[in-house]
């Protein structure tokens, strides 16, 4: 037998188990009702129905077969959910049966294995990072005490788009918004800002860029059988080598706070303003700890910080682009934010976070953004028993997928589903009702359950402060005829297909007085 014949028959053998395989299992699950299933092809199962945008083909598939459906990627099942009610079955009442994220190939290497908070499987570990979290890294105290940091860094944001302004220039809204969220949380997270292209936060920004960008990609290896130990998309070699620039500078940043905290010792200072520190110094304070109750790894902090980098930022950079997008194409909400913000704010000062509760049109023109520009499309989940949902039952190992952009867009729930009206969310007494934290599953931003994104407090505040100081300093026009183009593209976070180049026209600059 020549090598062509073997490697042919090798393959057919394959074939011929992957196929017994699927069969075995189906008439394992004969038993179990299932969701219904549309029709799928050998060995791939539904995969060819997906495209460049998941999201969208799920929305088709649901729209086609119904808001409950069981599919197949390759061996993995899964479950697509596109309804509020089923949602809330999934996260809410069986939410002890999908505490865990589904093991990705490239989100799992760049976030060390899971050793973030993310990734992490259930279990103690999990408990106690969530916990610091709300309690310390992201907790009211901690925001307060960084507030200022924000507030400086939207007066550095506004003072570069008025030089813009002075010359003319363009202003590509993504960049800008990107950067003045990556300064926040690099300011936050350990005193360094990436605005100077030569400092050491703007490597760290780019390398983070790459690696958020690589975890999101799609791996064949997730389709389990014979991808799984393949590397036919090369993604291996490119993760070990982006992943290891990663770690030459945040380590390099992590010895330098060591160093910097042991000779504060060595001086016994006793400052209190300086003890709370910033995030980096929260963690190596337990890193250090040898009576923690769960005592942190190199790793763990490693992880932390791409968790926090990969979500804090593209989830206000992007919101705040696709809402000024929106407000360009309707200059009569335009033209109420700004009344309510001069009503409110004024002309004299510039517009605080501690305004944003008094602001409620405001409020409204964000959860309308997060409703139609979800940068979470999409919540991924893994039963970890078996359960049932909507009277079907889902095995132990499936895989959940909750699709946010296409409850969005249920008609059953928001009149005029594709239309911008922010107004859908004001009450008659002028209060912007719906909250963000998932009380509401018609509008699942930030997820819900016990793993829902604690990042949910930080966006709330830099969301709409930075939205509607860009409104009360500035006029916005196009720096082309026409109106602004509503296209996605693939990546993780919705991002735009199209960057949103406008030109800052000054209106009013408060800010000048700081």
């Amino acid at each position: 037998m020549d090598d062509f014949s073997a490697v042919l028959m090798f393959i057919l053998l394959a074939l011929f188990f992957i196929l017994l395989g699927q069969s075995m299992y189906r008439k394992s699950q004969g038993k179990a009702k299932l969701p219904p299933s549309p029709p799928g092809l050998p060995i791939i199962g539904h995969f060819h129905l997906l495209g460049p945008l998941p999201h969208r083909a799920f929305h088709d598939i649901s729209q086609r077969h119904g808001p409950l459906l069981h599919l197949s990627f390759g061996s993995k099942s899964c479950v697509l959910v596109s309804s509020p009610e089923i949602a809330r079955e999934c996260l809410k009442t069986n939410d002890a049966s999908f505490l865990n994220h589904p093991r990705k190939t490239n989100l799992a290497y760049v976030t060390y294995d899971g050793a973030d908070i993310f990734m992490a499987p259930y279990g103690p570990f999990w408990k106690f990072m969530r916990k610091l979290f709300i309690t310390r890294l992201l907790s009211p105290t901690t925001l307060h005490h960084h507030s200022p940091v924000r507030a400086q860094e939207l007066n550095f944001f506004l003072h570069c788009l008025l030089k813009k302004a002075d010359l003319g220039e363009e202003v590509n809204v993504g960049e800008e918004v990107a950067l003045l969220a990556y300064n926040i949380v690099t300011t936050m997270a350990f005193r360094k800002r990436c605005a100077d292209v030569k400092s050491e936060g703007s490597q760290l920004i780019q390398v983070v860029k790459e690696l958020v960008e690589l975890g999101g990609k799609f791996n064949l290896a997730d389709m389990g059988w014979l991808f799984k130990k393949l590397d036919l998309q090369g993604y291996r070699k490119l993760l070990k080598s982006v992943r290891s620039k990663y770690d030459v500078i945040i380590e390099r940043i992590i010895k330098e706070h060591e160093e910097s905290r042991r000779k504060k010792k060595d001086m016994q200072k006793d400052d209190e303003a300086e003890a709370e520190g910033d995030l980096l110094d929260i963690l190596l304070d337990i890193y250090e700890d040898p009576n923690s109750e769960i005592r942190l790894t190199r790793e763990n902090i490693k992880a932390f910080f791409l968790n926090i980098f990969g979500a804090g930022t593209d989830t206000s950079s992007l919101t705040v682009t696709w809402a000024l997008a929106e407000l360009m194409n309707h200059p009569d909400i335009m033209k109420k934010a700004k009344k309510e913000i001069d009503s409110v704010v004024g002309k004299g000062r510039l517009v605080e976070e501690s305004d944003i509760p008094n602001l409620p049109y405001v409020e409204s023109i964000v959860k309308e953004t997060f409703r139609l520009h979800p940068t979470g499309t999409i919540i991924s989940r893994q039963a970890t028993q078996e359960c049932k949902v909507n009277g079907y039952v889902i095995p132990a190992k499936t895989s959940l997928i909750v699709n946010v952009w296409s409850i969005g867009r249920d008609p059953e729930y928001w009149e005029y589903p594709l239309e911008f009206r922010p107004e859908r969310f004001m009450t008659d007494e002028g209060r912007s009702e719906m909250s963000l934290k998932a009380q509401n599953f018609e509008l699942l931003v930030f997820g819900a359950g016990r793993r829902m994104c604690p990042g949910v407090s930080l966006a709330t505040k830099v969301v709409p402060t930075a939205l509607a100081a860009m409104i009360q300093c500035f006029e916005w026009k196009l720096a082309h005829e026409g109106e602004v183009d509503m296209e996605e593209k693939p990546g993780l976070g919705l991002p735009r297909a199209n960057p949103l180049l406008c030109i800052a026209v000054p209106r009013s600059l408060p800010f000048l007085k700081l």
